[in-house]
């Protein structure tokens, strides 16, 4: 019976090691996460499949920079002439996961309401820690712009994007890019001017990340991806991470903005102090919440699920918002 014994040894060893792995680092339990991540977009993508209109052109993995992560898609209707206001977007995945594969065909729907729309990619996973997603999305910007003829796009018709992580990235490159001072203290040189970004459009993201609830249900969930993305176990005494909870900083130059999440969303209520922190500070902002006994429940990334009725509405909101402050497309001519 020596076999027995060896093997369990071997499964207590196995097991003080997962414990160990879990406790002293964060990847362990990111791998995981990051598992359930794919498996959702999966199933958000094929939702999304039969919304996507006809005619809508893809181009893949185009380059904004030398890291292998570096890169984006672009999308626009095939008979669209000249230049289009353009939506570039920030893929959610909670800073350590998620890619600009898991949002294609929300972007194709959205090329189809009159954009281009730009999926950007950015680094997740081991290796990759904040700030570094904000450095990339703020380079993909400017290359973005200074490109932007040759990639259709008008240059004075820019709305920045995200969901859920990708939300608080853009929010992040949006307030370095009009608060010099906040740039300066963040370390990070915007690539376009002040007035680049037209506006702004903000789904189910993360605004306080001091805020957040550690010991509750999600509390394991919170303590794993912002131990990962801050690079520090105590990541709240981190006074350069905290420049990431972006309510704290914005001022009346930020741009105008489109805030929306669902009513059964742990983050709803960070998005609500944001846009009211925006409106102190008189920015226009265009607000999208639901009542708090609605049923069912929006849940996080609500506005993805095109089936039910809030998401459609909120794709028409965030396309007439985005449409009003970077203007409309060129009509097609009629031969």
């Amino acid at each position: 019976m020596r076999w027995l014994k060896r093997i369990a040894i071997a499964l207590a060893l196995l097991a003080l090691a997962t414990f160990l792995a879990f406790r002293f680092s964060p990847w362990p339990s990111v791998a995981v996460i990051a598992y359930a991540f794919s498996d959702g977009e999966r199933v958000s993508e094929a939702a999304l499949a039969r919304h996507v209109p006809p005619g809508i052109e893809t181009r893949r993995d185009l380059a904004y920079g030398p890291g292998r992560d570096e890169r984006f898609d672009i999308n626009r209707r095939a008979q669209s002439p000249g230049p289009q206001p353009a939506i570039v977007w920030v893929h959610g995945g909670a800073w350590i996961a998620g890619s600009k594969d898991g949002i294609a065909n929300y972007m194709k729907v959205l090329a189809g309401c009159g954009f281009t729309t730009v999926a950007v990619e950015y680094s997740t996973g081991r290796g990759s820690r904040y700030p570094r997603p904000v450095e990339q999305v703020n380079r993909a910007l400017g290359h973005i712009v200074a490109n932007a003829g040759a990639l259709g796009i008008d240059p004075d018709g820019i709305v920045l994007a995200g969901d859920s992580a990708g939300a608080q990235i853009a929010a992040q490159v949006a307030l370095l890019t009009t608060d010099d001072r906040y740039a300066r203290a963040l370390g990070i040189a915007p690539q376009v001017d002040r007035g680049a970004i037209r506006a702004l459009l903000l789904l189910s993201g993360a605004y306080d990340l001091g805020s957040v609830d550690l010991e509750g249900d999600y509390g394991w969930f919170v303590r794993s991806v912002l131990w990962a993305y801050s690079g520090s176990r105590d990541f709240l005494e981190d006074e350069r991470f905290a420049l990431a909870s972006v309510t704290d900083h914005v001022g009346p130059a930020f741009p105008p903005s489109f805030v929306s999440s669902g009513n059964g969303d742990p983050l709803e209520p960070q998005a609500r102090r944001l846009a009211q922190r925006l409106r102190g500070e008189g920015v226009a902002v265009e607000t999208l919440f639901f009542a708090a006994g609605r049923r069912p429940e929006l849940p996080h990334e609500y506005q993805f699920n095109l089936d039910d009725p809030a998401g459609a509405e909120a794709l028409e909101r965030m396309a007439a918002f985005a449409h009003r402050h970077a203007g409309s497309p060129p009509r097609a001519s009629r031969n």
